[in-house]
């Protein structure tokens, strides 16, 4: 082999290896917790406390395919929310 093709052949090796390591760090962790958030939005359920990505706390009262109807306040004013403006489901003391 040339040096040239030498060199080619490390740079190619090196853009791999940092490409599996950007994957291992950042790509990978990430689908993991895409799959989790799918995964709590779809296992909602009536009576559940959530956050929604806005920051409000609020009751589930009603879940449809990709919507849910939150109580929110001592009102129990009913509002819709797209299933993935549900950030987290707060667990109860």
């Amino acid at each position: 082999m040339s040096h040239q093709t030498q060199q080619m052949v490390m740079s190619i090796i090196v853009w791999a290896v940092v490409f599996g390591i950007f994957y291992l760090l950042v790509i990978k962790p990430q689908n993991k917790k895409e799959k989790e958030l799918k995964a709590m939005r779809d296992n909602l359920k009536v009576g559940d406390n959530v956050t929604t990505v806005g920051g409000m706390i609020a009751n589930v009262a009603k879940v449809e395919e990709n919507t849910v109807v939150l109580e929110i306040g001592p009102s129990r004013t009913k509002v819709p929310f797209e299933k993935w403006a549900i950030a987290t489901v707060n667990t109860k003391n």
